[in-house]
């Protein structure tokens, strides 16, 4: 069983969808950092595991998600919770860590669509991932919120940011490790009806996420 962690902040009408359809062998757990449109609810009426973290921060629910959870295969996803991403997809970044092909897997998002990136996100990230190439050497080309990795291993980096900085954080520290890092394809789809971006529905929010991950790359 490799569990999922799945980080969320109000987004009920995403879990109600999302969840049902997580393929065979892999196993949800909601980080609910906060929430108060019954996104808990939601994900327990559905026999789901849920995480209550009371520190804010898209870093600190990932990290609380991570402690969590207890995989058979030692493999942990992560994914956001806003149904952008197809869980169907998720051996895509689980694979080859358990093959053992890599030890850091993550998903490079392409738009199934016009609009469903907005340029001023799809600019942050581009530019955030240029700085991350020329500064450690890895071949990726997305800060992407859907990857894998071993418990043990994330564990193991001590990541200390609990912020939008903690995905630059944790290449840069898989970087310094050695580890090998992959990127594959994943598809990028418009977000769950209902729901509202923390960082790419709006240029102050994007903004907020560029600052911290600026934060994390000055270090």
């Amino acid at each position: 069983m490799t569990d999922v962690v799945l980080p969320c902040l109000n987004e009920a009408p995403a879990l109600a969808r999302l969840l049902p359809r997580m393929p065979a062998g892999y196993r949800p757990i909601v980080a609910d950092n906060g929430s108060t449109d019954g996104s808990a609810e939601v994900a327990r009426r559905l026999g789901v595991q849920v995480v209550t973290v009371p520190e804010p921060g898209y870093g600190a629910a990932v990290h609380a998600g991570i402690l969590a959870s207890d995989p058979d295969d030692g493999v942990v996803c992560v994914m956001d919770a806003d149904g952008s991403f197809d869980p169907g997809e998720l051996p895509l970044v689980a694979d080859p860590v358990r093959t053992g092909s890599a030890r850091l897997v993550v998903g490079r998002r392409r738009p199934s669509g016009r609009g469903v990136w907005p340029p001023h996100a799809r600019l942050g990230n581009a530019v955030l991932a240029r700085r991350l190439r020329r500064t450690t050497g890895l071949r990726v080309h997305d800060i992407g919120p859907m990857r894998a990795a071993r418990k043990d291993d994330l564990l193991a980096l001590e990541l200390r940011d609990r912020r939008f900085g903690y995905p630059l954080e944790l290449l840069i520290a898989a970087a310094r490790a050695g580890w090998e890092v992959t990127e594959v394809d994943v598809t990028y789809g418009p977000r769950t009806a209902g729901t509202k971006s923390k960082v790419t529905g709006t240029v102050r929010g994007t903004a907020r996420a560029i600052r911290d991950m600026s934060v994390v790359l000055a270090r």
